[in-house]
């Protein structure tokens, strides 16, 4: 795939937020209690008890859900670009059947791309897990089961970024920062999402955090292909 012949309104940019399934670790039954336990005893160690990092359950699909999927897609006419955002919220499973009925409606080609930071190790297979988890049809751009790696249509900008080199993680605030693309980071990170939205219950905010994420995804695409970043002029909310 080269990416100078991409067109640019072929890709979905997504970002999900993700929390702990629960508020509290009592709140699960025990055996979810000692499976959770089990998980996370080597990365614990001793420094942690499995109640003390229940905060960080929301990495994994199998302890974790989704409170947020934004997406945002290049519309160009007339030498113009609109890059518009949607975000999906409210309880999981809703959010998952609009996003795949996006997917399904608009994005399905097979031209059609899904574009995310670490999207191949986190935001797809963790939205294709919690798909099967309520027992969702998996939409034809997340089924990935039996594909060869160049048949699956995921992009992803720290692979990109890595030019092969499989040592190399960088994250998206690195990336923009040393990119000169404004950073998404100027309100709360990933590690903030579990208090604002269990404590402060501001989904709102998530959501903001969200869709700067997402724009910060297509500034860097824009980058690596050498084009021009998006204004704020350009960027646009929409429902579909």
């Amino acid at each position: 795939m080269q990416l100078q012949k991409l067109n640019l309104e072929h890709i979905l940019f997504l970002d999900i937020e993700t929390v702990p399934e629960y508020a509290l670790f009592e709140e699960l039954d025990e055996i979810k209690q000692e499976l959770w336990a089990e998980k996370t005893k080597y990365i614990r160690k001793e420094e942690y008890s499995p109640s003390e990092f229940y905060p960080r359950a929301g990495i994994w699909a199998e302890f974790g859900k989704i409170v947020c999927i934004s997406v945002g897609f290049l519309s160009l006419k007339d030498g113009n670009r609109d890059f518009r955002l949607k975000s999906f919220s409210g309880d999981e499973k809703s959010i998952l059947v609009n996003f795949s009925s996006l997917l399904n409606e608009h994005f399905s080609k097979t031209y059609h791309l899904l574009c995310a930071h670490n999207g191949k190790e986190f935001d797809f297979p963790f939205i294709a897990r919690r798909m099967i988890v309520h027992n969702l049809k998996l939409p034809e751009k997340l089924n990935s089961i039996g594909k060869r790696p160049w048949e699956i249509p995921h992009l992803d900008t720290m692979e990109l970024w890595r030019f092969g080199d499989y040592k190399h993680f960088t994250s998206l605030k690195l990336l923009t920062n040393v990119l000169g693309i404004p950073s998404p980071k100027n309100d709360i990170d990933g590690s903030q999402v579990y208090e604002v939205f269990y404590t402060e219950k501001n989904v709102s905010r998530i959501i903001e955090y969200c869709e700067r994420d997402v724009v910060a995804i297509a500034q860097i695409v824009l980058r690596l292909k050498q084009e021009t970043l998006l204004k704020d002029s350009e960027i646009s909310s929409v429902s579909l």
